[in-house]
C-alpha cells in the first residue's frame, strides 16, 4: 500500500500490482522494479541539474516542475503537473490540493524569492535558508508522490549555489521521526529544528 493516503484520478493504482503501484506508462506492478526504476531516472536528472544546468539566479516554481517532469514524465501522465488529490501521511495532513496554485505563488515570493540564489552565503545563512524552503516546500507537498526527493534536488542546487558539496542526507534517513518532527514544527513558522538538520547534514557532506 502507498506511504500516503490519497485519491481520484492521480490516485489510481496499476491493475495487477496489489494497489502497490500507481498507474504509470512502462506497466510496471512489482514495487521493486517502480523503485529501481524511479532510481535510475533521479539519477539521470541531478547529473543534469547539478552538472550541467545548475541554476545561477532565482530559482522558479516553473523549474522545480520541469525537474519533477522530466524525472518522472516517462513514467507517470501527472509528472510535472500540481496534483489533485489531498494526501496526508498518518495523522497529518498536507496542504489541500484546491490550495496549491496559490501555496506556490506565495511559495515564490515570499521564500524562494527571498532566500535564491544562495550565492555567497555563509554556512549559517545557507543552512537557515535551505531549512525554510525544505519546510515550506514539504508541507505543500505540490506532487502526487516524489515531493522528498524533488525537495532534497532545491536543496542541493541551493548548496551548490552558495558553493558548498550537496548535502549528507543519512542523518535525516536514520531519525526520521525527528526530521519529521522538524518539519511539523514548521506550520508554526518554527525553523529552528529543521536548521539543526540541515546544519548536520552540511557538515556530514
Amino acid at each position: 500500500m502507498s506511504k500516503y493516503n490519497i485519491g481520484g484520478s492521480q490516485g489510481r493504482y496499476q491493475p495487477s500490482s496489489n494497489d502497490s503501484v500507481l498507474e504509470n506508462k512502462l506497466g510496471i506492478t512489482d514495487p521493486a522494479d517502480r523503485d529501481e526504476v524511479e532510481l535510475v531516472l533521479l539519477e539521470k536528472l541531478y547529473e543534469d541539474v547539478l552538472l550541467n544546468h545548475l541554476p545561477d539566479g532565482m530559482i522558479t516554481v516553473a523549474q522545480i516542475k520541469q525537474w519533477h517532469h522530466r524525472w518522472l514524465g516517462n513514467l507517470y501522465a501527472w509528472a510535472g503537473d500540481e496534483r489533485s488529490v489531498n494526501m496526508s501521511k498518518g495523522e497529518f495532513q498536507f496542504a489541500a490540493s484546491a490550495q496549491i496554485p496559490q501555496l506556490l505563488s506565495k511559495f515564490e515570493q515570499e521564500y524562494l524569492g527571498h532566500y535564491s540564489p544562495c550565492t555567497s552565503f555563509s554556512s549559517e545563512q545557507l543552512a537557515e535558508a535551505i531549512a525554510v524552503v525544505h519546510v515550506e516546500f514539504v508541507l505543500i507537498h505540490p506532487f502526487q508522490d516524489g515531493n522528498g526527493r524533488i525537495s532534497r534536488l532545491l536543496a542541493d542546487v541551493m548548496a551548490l549555489q552558495a558553493g558548498f558539496p550537496p548535502l549528507d542526507y543519512s542523518c535525516w534517513d536514520e531519525n526520521k521521526s525527528a526530521y519529521f518532527a522538524a518539519i511539523g514544527q514548521g506550520v508554526e513558522m518554527n525553523y529552528e529544528p529543521m536548521q539543526q538538520w540541515v546544519d548536520q547534514a552540511l557538515v556530514e557532506s
